[in-house]
């Protein structure tokens, strides 16, 4: 056994030299162990279908459990009692095998049963989401609607791949129909679903998958505090409440199940290991997919060990080549990043707009999220660095371009807001007159940059993390795409009260008075209520539309962005069209949810707000 020359100094210290050059009386101790759970129930040396921290029955593993935990103590006595007696009874009463016991017992202060960790990736995310709410969902639209079940189920499909286009957020063009599941395809589904299935299933179902789904952020945070405990377990108890609702309808007759069970223990787990964030199972899995499965995918699949290994051998070595040329300076930023340097030179004020065009198509199908190197903090907005071309310069002009007759309106009065900040004429009740008048060149873009302080292991402890916000007629040369963001409207109210979702249609900037001014045209959208919907869990809003049935129009100060925001439509009960695109969904319909889903940054903007 691997841990076996440790076991000595489990219980005599030894003197060890520590990371800070000072040496230390060190004692060894077993600490967490990361499995699924059949891998679990062989390890604690249980039956299967038994849980394998405490001693609740597999009929009923959610009931009142009048036993307790399990414990090696407890387990020990099992085995000792019955060895010579009946084995079949210890099997049966207590779900314990006798034949083996558990590595642990070889080692002090071990006990498996409080050494196994929550398992995030096989029992929240695949387990309980994929492999029980989806197909329970779908069990239940195919036995309540009869022969309607495919075709709703179709829609519901329709409805996932309608999903409005967002950073992060992964497109299913054919839905959820898709022949293998991965981790990641459950995480990206998680995001959107709920929305794609809300009146097609009963209220207390959708309203089970927002428990889970709040829970389930919760858990997958990197840093839990108590309060965030609490809420957990707020949830938890919601969600067994709510999940009965497949028993009713007769989805299901039994909910006793080990994988959502395992929830039950995670507050516990939580207090005694940190965020399970830090000891999933995905992690264990990405290694195996570097270690073996992408090396299997580049062999030729005959006696492919060696050419493995060599793989491994030589990807190694490349690794440690680049951070000695990183150490001396060279392989920094990236050749989009490199290119912009070369722009901001003197030398390349004047460079031809050809060259410009050449490189544009680059900016445009950069990769839209990811780590970035600012050390500002907080959160800021930037334009893109090259300009949009083919738009003209002067209000007048770029009104009829984009369709917007009341740009210039609005825009004056913007300016009246920005050199008046205290004034108490605002809205319908200024005068256009009071308005300063406005000549000055406008230049447009296609893109912004949000940047925000995000702690992670792909941004480092201090991490910053980058984000695009988008308004662009031609997305990837083909249909429109118009980004929506959270804007700070009023700082004195807390929370969500103080913002608004607005949709960018237009991003520019103009010099006014020797002072840059970087803007954006946006439409409003509205709250229906101040409390989230009671079904969903996330805030219900509609465009707002001025008394001709247009969008209302205002500009903004990119400052007054505080975070992107994602929507998702209000479906309904009606059937989208077969040939309907994604490109459509904020322009088509009454109300949206503001997804907090949309990644673990939103959730927790939205939580703490």
């Amino acid at each position: 056994m691997a841990l076996k020359p440790l076991r000595l100094h489990m219980t005599t210290p030894i003197l060890l030299k520590c990371p800070d050059g000072h040496y230390r009386q060190v004692v060894f101790q077993l600490g967490p162990y990361i499995g699924d759970y059949p891998e679990q129930t062989y390890l604690a040396c249980i039956v299967q279908g038994w849980c394998p921290k405490c001693m609740a029955r597999p009929e009923n593993l959610d009931g009142v459990d009048e036993n307790g935990d399990r414990a090696f103590a407890r387990t020990y006595e099992y085995r000792q009692a019955f060895v010579q007696g009946d084995k079949r009874k210890v099997w049966r009463e207590f779900g314990q095998r006798t034949d083996v016991s558990p590595f642990t017992d070889q080692f002090p202060r071990a006990d498996i049963h409080v050494l196994l960790t929550p398992d995030l990736l096989h029992q929240i995310i695949k387990g309980t989401f994929k492999d029980h709410i989806v197909t329970w969902i779908c069990s239940y639209i195919l036995e309540a609607y009869g022969k309607d079940g495919n075709r709703i189920l179709k829609d519901i499909d329709r409805r996932i791949s309608a999903v409005p286009a967002f950073p992060g957020i992964r497109r299913f063009p054919d839905g959820r129909d898709f022949a293998q599941w991965t981790g990641d395809d459950s995480k990206a589904l998680m995001k959107v679903y709920i929305a794609a299935v809300a009146g097609y299933i009963p209220r207390e179902m959708v309203k089970a998958l927002s428990s889970f789904m709040h829970l389930c952020y919760i858990a997958c945070k990197n840093e839990i505090n108590t309060h965030d405990l609490d809420q957990f377990y707020q949830y938890l108890q919601a969600y067994h409440k709510y999940r009965a609702a497949f028993i009713t309808y007769g989805t299901r007759e039994t909910i006793s199940l080990p994988r959502q069970h395992s929830l039950v223990h995670y507050e516990e787990s939580i207090r005694q290991f940190g965020s399970p964030n830090g000891l999933c199972s995905s992690i264990t899995e990405s290694k195996h997919i570097k270690a073996v499965k992408e090396p299997w995918r580049r062999s030729n699949r005959y006696n492919a060990l060696l050419q493995m290994l060599t793989t491994i051998l030589r990807l190694d070595k490349m690794d440690a080549l680049r951070r000695k040329f990183v150490q001396r300076g060279m392989l920094t930023g990236t050749t989009t990043s490199f290119t912009e340097d070369l722009l901001n030179m003197p030398d390349w004020e004047d460079a031809e707009d050809s060259y410009l065009d050449f490189i544009q198509p680059e900016r445009e199908t950069e990769n839209d999220l990811g780590p970035c190197d600012d050390q500002s903090g907080g959160v800021s907005v930037h334009l893109a660095y090259t300009a949009a071309r083919g738009y003209p310069h002067t209000v007048e002009t770029l009104s009829r371009h984009i369709n917007q007759p009341k740009f210039p309106h609005v825009l004056r009065q913007f300016l009246f807001d920005q050199l008046n900040p205290h004034s108490d004429i605002f809205g319908e009740s200024l005068d256009i007159d009071q308005c300063p008048p406005f000549s000055e060149k406008i230049t447009v873009f296609h893109s912004a940059v949000l940047t925000c302080f995000a702690p992670s292991d792909e941004c480092g402890s201090n991490g910053m993390y980058r984000e695009r916000i988008r308004s662009t007629p031609h997305w990837h040369g083909k249909r429109p795409r118009r980004d929506t963001v959270f804007v700070q409207v009023d700082g004195s109210l807390p929370g969500v009260l103080g913002l608004a979702v607005a949709r960018v249609l237009l991003f520019f900037s103009f010099i006014y008075n020797k002072k840059n001014y970087p803007c954006a045209l946006v439409n409003w959208y509205l709250r229906s209520d101040d409390e989230p919907d009671e079904d969903t869990g996330m805030w219900v809003v509609e465009q707002e539309v001025q008394r001709d049935g247009r969008p209302t129009l205002a500009v903004i100060h990119l400052e007054s962005i505080a975070h992107s925001a994602h929507l998702l439509p209000r479906f309904g009960i009606d059937a989208l069209p077969e040939n309907f695109h994604h490109s459509q969904s904020l322009d088509v319909f009454e109300s949206y949810y503001i997804n907090k889903f949309a990644n673990h940054r939103m959730f927790s903007f939205l939580s703490s707000n």
